[in-house]
């Protein structure tokens, strides 16, 4: 007896997966589209067929009169990279590649700025990083200049123009000279994004620190008592600008005080 077994076998399509292939004289692709936007493909010969599109995250799937074009309306594809075209009408199956390229208008900043909270006076203390993308979230690699600007109370707006590269643009900056909160701004074309940046008081110089900025509260400020070889030491957080303390009154003691790196006055008790 003569046993005849059949077999389905199934076929995923992907742009990745196949080989690159010449593109067909029946299936005319454009070499690239910009994402979202409109365009058609060419079809030669009589009879039905069907079109299937196939790129990152999307298939497109449609039933097609052979020698029309075929419309892809505006929005269906949207997501870049590397797109196949299949056309399979009866026993014949033409294939196409094309490349969806990000649009170059940007929609969106994606804006890391950081440290979001540093002491004044630091040379290129502040650092700012941008990624540019299209209205589909695509990261736009075409280089794309980027401007920065960080804004400082009572001083000069410090400026930088970027050209981004591969979708990313970088700069760095100097804290200014007063404390608060500084405006760091990054804008491409037509849209920006905006951080803070609080600027706070570096190394104490006395209870102000060596830009004259008041020295916050919670910086420790140390009481030191030396008397006949024996030596007291109290440690205080600043409050409201001003930091005490209480020591025992040996007769002959010195007493210095000392915040940070900086010194200041020493004073003798004597009981008299």
């Amino acid at each position: 007896m003569n046993v005849t077994r059949s077999f389905l076998i199934g076929v995923a399509i992907s742009a990745s997966s196949l080989p690159a292939l010449a593109q067909s004289r029946k299936l005319d692709v454009p070499k690239s589209v910009v994402a979202g936007s409109a365009f058609s493909i060419e079809t030669e010969g009589g009879g039905q067929g069907v079109l299937y599109v196939v790129g990152p995250s999307q298939v497109l799937k449609r039933d097609v009169q052979l020698g029309q074009p075929v419309a892809i309306a505006a929005g269906d594809l949207d997501n870049a990279g590397h797109y196949l075209a299949v056309l399979n009408s009866g026993s014949s199956t033409e294939t196409g590649e094309f490349d969806v390229v990000p649009a170059n208008q940007p929609a969106t900043l994606s804006f890391l700025a950081k440290p979001s909270r540093l002491p004044v006076g630091l040379q290129n203390g502040i650092t700012g990083a941008v990624y540019v993308f299209d209205a589909f979230q695509n990261l736009i690699t075409a280089p794309t200049p980027v401007s920065f600007q960080l804004s400082i109370p009572s001083e000069s707006v410090q400026s930088r123009t970027v050209e981004s590269h591969l979708g990313a643009a970088w700069t760095e900056m100097n804290s200014g000279a007063k404390d608060g909160n500084a405006r760091f701004v990054a804008r491409a074309g037509d849209v920006s994004a905006t951080r803070v940046i609080e600027q706070v008081p570096g190394d104490p110089c006395g209870l102000r620190d060596c830009s004259g900025n008041a020295v916050t509260d919670g910086t420790i400020v140390t009481f030191t008592e030396s008397w006949n070889g024996g030596q007291t030491t109290v440690d205080v957080p600043l409050k409201h600008g001003v930091a005490q303390a209480e020591v025992p009154a040996y007769n002959g003691a010195r007493i210095s005080v000392a915040t940070g790196v900086v010194m200041g006055n020493e004073i003798r008790w004597t009981n008299q």
